[in-house]
């Protein structure tokens, strides 16, 4: 028998996996290693809140591995010995421990994928990959899906998946409910009457992580509170925020998602996501905890409620990271509208008179989160309607996010908010006027600007700039039948109205601070 070689198995901040099978073989000769890096925390300017979350688990995650007598490196931000880079820090280490093997699982990020395989082709002892056990999906399982098919349609990937998986089916083809979705029940606006709990929290005092980013200079945006820290950081505290959304949340989850409140930053959303992109918790095991206690309390628990959040996790959350392979690495420079405008300055302090645009910019800044709908229906339309050029839009989106890693931030900005593949994800572009805002929020009620005015000064600006946005893309848009409604209606108005209109979402465009 081959005696076993000293093998160095790299741990990424976003593969904190307790699950994963590399934990159940022989750890002889087995060494994990885990780095902070200022390769990771400059790469994009980041939310403190952000950083810090990383950082604690991954400190949690070492820790726990360590006191289960894995051997385990654990390189911080100010450690002498840490170079910042990958390569460097891992060719350091193979050298000082004489490893003759490196081990590391399959990274969900395209540019971290190249940097490993460069750093592997590099190195001259024996390499392999790893599967990260996480996903429900492999990487080009999507692609082979929709092979030969004209559109990459979610909700078919999505019926497959329950199949697949025998989630919510009465047998091999038909749903529970006799539905596959229920997103029709799932779009209204908070009532004020059915009560929302305060959210999961933790308190966690993180001031020695807050320092640590000031003492090394580390530029992030966002605000924290040092002593209060509210994010699950460990596997313990993530089981809680789930069976704390299942027990408290879950009733109320279908109907709100897409409600949107000043008093009110989560509503009944579970803030799981940075669990599950961090891969403390699986996807598998958040769907059947749901499922559990959705089949233990039917009597309480609509069916809406539960479908409603099984397919952001069934199948939105794989479909995206599937389009994010399938893609890549195109997909960054996918600029099909040529949106050439810069974001506004105000989405980096919420300085706005439109109320809107002000909440949820606040609410980001202070919690490192915004629901889906704050993401697509405010901030991203705003940018799509403003014309902002698509990296602008990525490089915010990516760094303002507690749960924002690349494959899932990405896709998400590029397809779904700000249409810049062209469609391939969404069939048309997620563009509105004040209507639909008002619709689903409060946030109109004090706005300095009113949503009924489509003219003057006091006129929404979304109202102006969304027919400005049509009128700007009428090439775009001119063979696309889910357009046409509204783009018949924008060739009814006269030369004069839409002259008022372009003058006006100009002066928006160009001086975004005045308004």
């Amino acid at each position: 028998m081959a005696e076993k070689l000293k093998t160095l198995r790299l741990i990424l901040g976003d593969q904190l996996n307790h699950q994963h099978s590399w934990f159940d073989d022989d750890q002889e000769k087995v060494v994990y290693v885990i780095m902070e890096m200022r390769q990771e925390t400059d790469y994009v300017r980041h939310h403190i809140q952000k950083v810090v979350g990383f950082f604690r688990a991954m400190r949690n995650f070492a820790e726990y591995l360590s006191a289960r007598e894995y051997e385990v490196i654990y390189l911080k931000l100010d450690d002498k010995q840490n170079q910042q880079d990958l390569e460097k820090n891992l060719k350091q280490l193979i050298e000082e421990q004489h490893i003759e093997k490196f081990e590391y699982q399959l990274p969900d990020e395209y540019r971290l994928d190249e940097q490993l395989k460069e750093i592997c082709n590099n190195l001259h002892i024996e390499t392999a990959s790893f599967d990260t056990e996480h996903f429900l999906t492999q990487r080009d399982d999507l692609e082979k899906f929709f092979k030969g098919k004209k559109q990459l349609t979610m909700e078919y990937f999505y019926r497959d998946m329950r199949k697949k998986y025998d989630i919510m089916m009465v047998n091999a083809k038909d749903p529970e409910g006799g539905k596959w979705n229920y997103d029709k029940s799932n779009r209204k606006k908070w009532d004020e009457k059915s009560e929302i709990p305060h959210e999961k929290g933790f308190r966690k005092d993180v001031s020695d992580l807050v320092k640590l980013l000031e003492k090394e200079g580390v530029k992030t945006i966002g605000r924290i509170s040092a002593k209060n820290f509210n994010w699950p950081t460990s596997r313990e505290d993530s089981l809680k925020v789930l069976n704390y959304f299942c027990k408290n949340l879950l009733v109320h989850f279908g109907d709100f998602q897409d409600a949107m409140h000043t008093e009110e930053a989560y509503l009944f959303h579970s803030r799981l996501s940075f669990a599950l992109n961090t891969k403390m918790l699986s996807p598998k095991e958040v769907i059947d905890s749901v499922l559990d206690y959705y089949y233990d309390h039917k009597d309480e628990i609509d069916i809406s409620q539960t479908e409603g959040f099984i397919r952001q996790i069934l199948g939105w959350r794989e479909y995206m990271r599937g389009i994010y392979w399938k893609e890549m690495p195109g997909y960054r420079r996918t600029n099909k509208l040529r949106n050439q405008n810069d974001l506004a300055p105000f989405y980096w302090d919420a300085n706005t008179k439109m109320n809107c645009l002000h909440q949820s910019i606040k609410n980001s800044l202070e919690n490192a989160y915004a629901h889906h709908i704050q993401r697509l229906m405010i901030t991203g339309n705003y940018a799509l309607l403003t014309e902002t050029h698509p990296d602008q839009v990525d490089e915010w989106y990516l760094g303002i996010y507690i749960d924002a890693i690349e494959w899932v931030e990405m896709t998400n900005t590029r397809g779904m908010s700000q249409f810049a593949d062209g469609g391939l994800v969404a069939t048309k572009p997620y563009v509105s006027s004040g209507s639909y805002i008002n619709k689903m929020s409060n946030y109109c009620k004090n706005c300095h600007y009113s949503v009924s005015k489509k003219k003057g000064e006091k006129a929404c600006p979304f109202n102006t700039l969304y027919w400005n946005f049509l009128d700007s893309k009428r090439e775009h848009f001119k063979n696309n039948q889910r357009m046409n409604m509204m783009m018949s209606l924008l060739n009814k108005k006269d030369s004069e109205e839409l002259e008022e209109i372009r003058s006006r979402a100009k002066a928006i465009i160009s001086n975004p601070s005045d308004f």
